[in-house]
């Protein structure tokens, strides 16, 4: 687990996790911490193969892709560099994984716009990506909390109940 903690600091490369940990809450820590896929023992050699054939037909796609309105955008404090994939707070640069940033990007982009679980993956990892959807809901609690935003406090990154989340307007 904390092999691919440190690992998403700083790349954001295809990881499987093969774990004899059967809880739930193991598979729910392991995607957490950036894993891809998490697979408990025993497994078929076969699925693996397919998990990760299907892992490497689905390069991942920067949301910056996407954008084409603007290469900076702006929400309250709150300024998005896309172009050089820079986050600004209060003029303090905010450090985001590739994975974080494309998820803010995405949904600064349209900020009347509320994606759910499987908008988020077909704008960042793309359409045909496989995996627990979930995976996007650790991504949005990382970039909330470098951002300092609070489930009270939801300035950047506001959760629609039972739909999805959508970019706030920083107040």
């Amino acid at each position: 687990m904390e092999v691919c903690r440190q690992l998403r600091a700083f790349s954001d490369c295809y990881v499987v996790m093969l774990t004899a940990r059967t809880e739930e809450v193991d598979t729910l820590v392991g995607l957490s911490v950036g894993a891809d896929d998490y697979m408990t023992k025993p497994f078929s050699p076969r699925e693996l193969m397919a998990r990760v054939a299907a892992l490497m037909r689905r390069p991942r796609r920067a949301a910056s892709a996407v954008l084409a309105a603007s290469d900076v955008l702006e929400i309250g404090d709150l300024r998005i560099d896309v172009e050089a994939r820079e986050v600004h707070r209060a003029g303090q640069v905010v450090p985001l994984t590739r994975t974080e940033f494309d998820v803010l990007a995405a949904m600064a982009a349209k900020p009347g716009r509320v994606f759910d679980r499987r908008a988020l993956i077909d704008t960042v990892w793309g359409a045909g990506w496989v995996g627990d959807e979930h995976l996007v809901d650790v991504h949005v609690l990382h970039v909330r909390q470098k951002l300092g935003d609070t489930a009270d406090a939801q300035r950047y990154v506001r959760t629609v109940r039972g739909v999805g989340y959508r970019i706030g307007t920083g107040t």
